[in-house]
Formats: C-alpha cells, structure tokens, sequence
C-alpha cells in the first residue's frame, strides 16, 4: 500500500483520508468466524502430532506465492514479522509441508502485479494469494482497469494450474458510493465467476484499530499479522486442499 518514496502535502492527505477509511472499514460486519470454519474443505485434516502430511511429503512441500503490495511484503517489519512468513510458520505447525514466497512490492497497483507476474510466480508454484489492489483504490484508479488487471492474473495463472486464493479490499469512502460498489465488486465477481477461493477483506479485524497498525495508521504491526494470519488461515488450508487434490493421480 505504500507509495514509492514521496512525502509532501498530499501525501498527509492521503494519511488523513486512510485513517478515515480504516475509521469507516471497522464498523462494517465481517463474516462470522463460525461460517469461515464450516467452509474449511481441506483434503487432508491438520496433523496435532507435529509431522507434514503423507500426501504434500511424497511431492515435496506445497509452493505458495504471495503475490502482493506493501501489506505482503511487510513495510515496517522486521522479515520474520511478515504475512508470508508468518503464516508459513502456522501452516507447518498445522502438519502442512509448505514453502510461501514474498512476492510483495510496496506501491504497487493490480497492474504493477500483473506486469512482473512472469518472474514473481516462477514456473513450479502450486498456489498464489494474490493481494493486490489497496494501491488503485487509494489512487482512485477506474476500476476497470484493476478488474481487467487482476482478471489477467487470474486466467495466466489458471492456464499454469496455479489453486488461487483471492484476497479482497475496499474502497475509500471519499471516493464515493458508485466508486466503492464498482471497486468491491471486482474481488467477490472474478472469485465466483473462476471458483476461487476468496477471502473478501484483507485486513479484516485490523483495520482501524491503533494497537494493531504502525504509526501511519495503514499498515499492520506484527500483532496486526497475526490477526491476518489467524483470520486467513482456513482459507490458507482451503487452498492446500486444492493443490492436493490436484495432486491425485
């Protein structure tokens, strides 16, 4: 979510609109955490006893890449501090043999990801969290122009047999009813319209609240990670599911 090293006046307003828009994000009802469990389709139940599944052990760890701006790659925090990082570290404590990739760049727009999607998500990857899109909304770009950016990731990945989960976002409230209805939109109709795996709010349970975000107020502590983390994590199963069954022979 972060900009590219520039600081002026309309960078404070843009501070000042974000914490309106976290102030605003925070009073809208996010899924019930019992109706996010239920949907857990996972092929192979988690493991207690602290050993990988048989089924990601005979292929070799599952290859996750998360493909996304400041809020992947972890602006602010040290890098055991970051989103794929630390969910890594939950998945194996689960029993899941996973490697995740940080595939994060700070700035970048829908477009930006889609531009380097060829060398971010190398040939091998089994799964991408695709988190883009937090940039254009901040910028006011058409979303348009995100949709069809974020919908050319989605098919060159499907051609390449990639399992997606897609992580959405919302849009400034400054911006205007029309501009959020369409902006929104764009996450929940691309994840029913391709069947993936769809995680609607990316910094659900964190956004706005101080004890969980840097001082800029947008981007997530560690403790803020963990609420990711923790919130993301059936969705991150689910994925797996997806891989394994694509494994079966």
């Amino acid at each position: 979510m972060a900009t590219r090293n520039r600081t002026g006046p309309a960078d404070a307003v843009r501070h000042l609109v974000v914490v309106m828009l976290w102030a605003c994000l925070a009073t809208i009802a996010a899924p019930g955490r019992a109706g996010v469990a239920a949907e857990r389709l996972v092929a192979d139940p988690p493991r207690t006893d602290g050993q990988a599944h048989p089924g990601l052990q005979t292929r070799g760890p599952i290859r996750i890449v998360a493909l996304g701006d400041s809020l992947t790659a972890g602006l602010g925090l040290p890098e055991p501090a970051t989103f794929p990082v630390k969910l890594q570290k939950a998945l194996t404590a689960s029993g899941y043999a996973v490697e995740i990739a940080n595939a994060g760049v700070s700035g970048d727009t829908a477009s930006d990801g889609l531009a380097r999607l060829a060398w971010s998500v190398p040939e091998g990857t089994d799964a991408v969290i695709l988190e883009l899109g937090a940039n254009d909304a901040l910028r006011g770009i058409d979303p348009k122009v995100t949709r069809a950016a974020l919908e050319t990731i989605i098919q060159r990945l499907r051609q390449q047999h990639v399992a997606i989960l897609l992580a959405g976002m919302r849009a400034p409230p400054n911006m205007g009813g029309d501009y959020a209805q369409a902006f929104e939109s764009i996450f929940s109709t691309l994840a029913t319209r391709y069947d993936l795996i769809f995680f609607p709010f990316f910094l659900d349970g964190v956004a706005a609240n101080p004890a969980l975000n840097q001082p800029d107020g947008m981007h997530p502590t560690a403790a803020g990670v963990d609420v990711i983390v923790g919130n993301i994590l059936p969705k991150a199963e689910q994925l797996i599911g997806r891989v394994n069954q694509a494994r079966q022979p």
